[in-house]
């Protein structure tokens, strides 16, 4: 359940990146491209509008979190059947009856 809710929240965080990344392209499209000596021009997080990079920010530290939160559950999950195989197994094999 753990690496569900994880991936549910990297997939918001993703598809909110994604919407965040049309709104800025939006926001400054009509920027110069190029410079006057023919090289491109980079558009700095300090350049940019205070909720666009608060967006950006919020949703790339959800990205992560969620991709922690899933691996970390994935992990977990798959400790915890490893433990109760070998539960299973050592009980089913106390329960065997060696005939004489």
């Amino acid at each position: 359940m753990r690496a569900l809710c994880g991936a549910i929240i990297t997939a918001g965080a993703l598809i909110g990146l994604g919407l965040t990344a049309l709104g800025i392209g939006t926001r400054y499209q009509m920027e110069r491209a190029l410079t006057q000596d023919g090289s491109p021009t980079l558009m700095r997080l300090s350049a940019m509008d205070r909720p666009l990079v608060f967006t950006l920010v919020f949703l790339t530290s959800a990205a992560i979190v969620g991709m922690g939160i899933t691996f970390v559950g994935l992990a977990y999950h798959h400790m915890r059947r490893d433990r109760e195989f070998h539960w299973e197994k050592e009980r089913h094999a106390a329960q065997q009856r060696t005939t004489v």
